[in-house]
């Protein structure tokens, strides 16, 4: 199967939550600028009665086959169904539906594993709801990991914030910021350092990119006076990288690295925790911004929100953010395949 045959394979996320919403306000902005064709996997009751509560007029095509997806885009939003317990109520999360949100991403994964959807792109989820279910992971990422280990081995994801401004990458990230000092180790920053070099090249086309990395402390430590993190984890990790080969520099404060000067000098800026990198991003790019996992061998985006459960049913949700990361996951599937 041909790329331009594949479509994106969309989750449901929760289903009270926004992700209904901007999915078919997402197709219908098809109508005035471009949008890469997807299939959502979800229950198209549950998006028929969305619209309706919306009035927004979005025919949904049931559909099986990928390929019909694609065929279907520009008339009707296709779903491959997988039926969602319990009545979903926006704003009124439910745990019965646990299964499906975790089902819809793993159908998603496997049929890019399949080769019959070319990336993963993935509505906003609430982890309290599925550890209701008995979900037994973290998060979306660590999910996604383990649906891509092989032989026993579960890839190192690598969570990277982008939008056209700045792309930023915490090396710890869902953690209490006062476990933060013991987690940072030098093979985790080395990790981190190498997998974005990789993956800003096999997708975004970046042969060598330019990284900065960001001190732990105040003043990158000011020379051990306000901490040692600098000089015993984070500068040896920043020459290992150099000693393989990639343009990284640093340890810099991180409140001199964010202003369009400084921005201009790299592409990517390696943080310690997950504010130093977030805070910096949604204030330059709130709804634009993508979320996306690196070290996978696949491309996976997601909208850099949550699910928003006072706006679900609203008609306030904004759906810019998930419309960009369709669009990247267009992009970066597409300069993947090119370099394979």
């Amino acid at each position: 199967m041909g790329l331009a045959e594949r479509p994106l394979a969309l989750t449901l996320g929760d289903p009270a939550g926004i992700g209904p919403d901007i999915t078919l306000l997402a197709w219908l902005a098809r109508e005035h600028e471009p949008i890469p064709a997807f299939v959502l996997l979800g229950e198209a009751s549950v998006l028929a009665t969305r619209a309706e509560a919306l009035r927004l007029r979005v025919p949904i095509a049931t559909v099986v086959d990928p390929v019909v997806a694609e065929e279907r885009f520009a008339e009707e939003l296709p779903v491959i169904s997988i039926a969602v317990a319990g009545t979903v109520v926006p704003g009124r999360p439910d745990g019965e539906a646990a299964a499906a949100v975790q089902e819809s991403i793993e159908k998603a994964v496997r049929l890019v594993q399949a080769g019959e959807a070319r990336a993963v792109v993935t509505n906003p989820i609430s982890k309290a709801m599925l550890y209701r279910g008995g979900f037994a992971f973290r998060g979306h990422t660590e999910y996604l990991a383990s649906l891509s280990a092989t032989g026993g081995a579960v890839p190192h994801p690598v969570m990277m914030l982008a939008s056209k401004w700045l792309k930023v990458v915490p090396v710890t990230i869902h953690i209490p910021l006062k476990d933060v000092p013991a987690a940072l180790t030098e093979e985790l920053i080395l990790s981190t350092i190498e997998t974005t070099a990789r993956d800003l090249d096999r997708f975004f086309g970046i042969s060598r990119p330019r990284l900065v990395v960001t001190g732990l402390n105040p003043h990158a430590g000011e020379e051990g006076g306000l901490g040692r993190e600098e000089i015993d984890i984070i500068q040896p990790a920043i020459e290992a990288a150099r000693n393989k080969g990639l343009e990284v520099t640093g340890p810099y404060p991180a409140d001199t690295l964010f202003h369009a000067g400084a921005r201009a000098t790299y592409d990517a800026a390696i943080c310690m925790y997950h504010d130093q990198a977030l805070v910096p991003l949604k204030t330059l790019a709130f709804d634009e911004g993508v979320n996306i996992t690196l070290g996978l061998p696949f491309v996976r985006t997601s909208p850099d929100h949550g699910t928003a459960f006072t706006l679900a049913g609203t008609g306030k949700a904004n759906p810019r953010s998930l419309i960009e990361a369709l669009r990247l996951a267009d992009a970066m599937s597409r300069q993947a395949e090119r370099r394979a």
